[in-house]
């Protein structure tokens, strides 16, 4: 997969069948509409060309808006789109001039100058420009001027693909893994470095790497203990995490703690990548630090089995 990270200077791409949306997740609905394009491109001996934004388009047209919360930075999405087989990935700069462009400009100057598509796949509610202006009917009324076709995709895909985004949040945020990965179709992971904490974990046995998340809209499951599979460099690392507050300890700040099992190198300033695989429990105040131990040796045991 060839990625380009603007629109200027883009190669002239053969018999181009395009797609375009964010992509968050990259999940299953999101895996049907991607399958649909290289098919159509095998068919017709072009190239499958997905474009997507960066940053979000809600973070720029509603400002305002600070709930946002994103399944994927730009990195792990190209890295899951790559995964698909895709020709051409096009990452589009996504500006407030962009965002002001008419329907007309988009189509002509963006979607047509820009890549000259002999396919266009989209769904029945897809709308575009200022004010949302364009829609299907618009390129369905341009097909024969400039040359393209227009793929509508089923009601129920689409729907499938706005529901799925929408409830794998929803279930990240309630800590409701299985269901996530579900409606991903891949684990869901966070990347972080490791920081220095209080090193309060070490003096109770159960050692801790302080995550530190390298993108700030990069949601963040519900505060809990979750067993967790850790890749750090080569090495595939079995891990549980803490997301909390640590309300035994002090409570005052927000923390993301790995415990790494059978692993006892030093990660500072190192970077981890973290796929969560189960939620074990919520995170709960216990009445003493010898009690909170007790759990941790059973949080321990269930992250083994979990991991199995």
């Amino acid at each position: 997969m060839k990625v380009y990270p603007s629109i200027n200077n883009l190669p002239l791409f053969k018999n181009p069948v395009i797609t375009i949306g964010t992509f968050d997740g990259v999940h299953e609905g999101h895996r049907h509409l991607i399958q649909k394009i290289k098919s159509l491109a095998k068919g017709t001996t072009g190239e499958s060309v997905l474009i997507t934004f960066d940053p979000h388009p809600r973070l720029i047209i509603h400002p305002e808006e600070k709930s946002l919360r994103i399944l994927n930075t730009l990195n792990e999405k190209i890295s899951l789109l790559e995964a698909e087989g895709i020709d051409h990935l096009i990452v589009v700069p996504f500006t407030k001039e962009f965002s002001l462009l008419s329907a007309k400009d988009y189509l002509q100057n963006f979607l047509i100058e820009k890549f000259h598509p002999s396919i266009i796949v989209t769904g029945y509610n897809h709308s575009f420009g200022h004010h949302r202006d364009g829609n299907i009917e618009m390129l369905r009324k341009f097909e024969k001027e400039f040359h393209y076709k227009i793929e509508e995709l089923n009601k129920q895909l689409v729907d499938d693909i706005a529901v799925s985004s929408t409830r794998i949040r929803i279930a990240l945020n309630e800590g409701d893994i299985e269901l996530a990965m579900h409606l991903l179709g891949h684990s869901y992971s966070i990347y972080g470095t490791v920081v220095h904490g209080q090193h309060l974990g070490n003096k109770i046995g159960f050692p801790t790497a302080n995550i530190e998340i390298n993108d700030s809209l990069k949601l963040i499951p519900a505060d809990g203990v979750y067993a967790v599979c850790v890749n750090y460099k080569k090495e595939k690392l079995k891990g549980m995490m803490n997301i909390g507050f640590r309300p035994t300890v002090d409570g005052l700040h927000h923390k993301l703690e790995v415990h790494l099992l059978d692993f006892e190198k030093d990660l500072y300033n190192e970077e981890l990548e973290i796929h969560f695989v189960k939620r074990l429990r919520e995170e709960k105040k216990f009445s003493s630090i010898d009690e909170l131990k007790e759990q941790l040796k059973i949080d321990k045991e269930n992250t083994i089995a979990s991991l199995k």
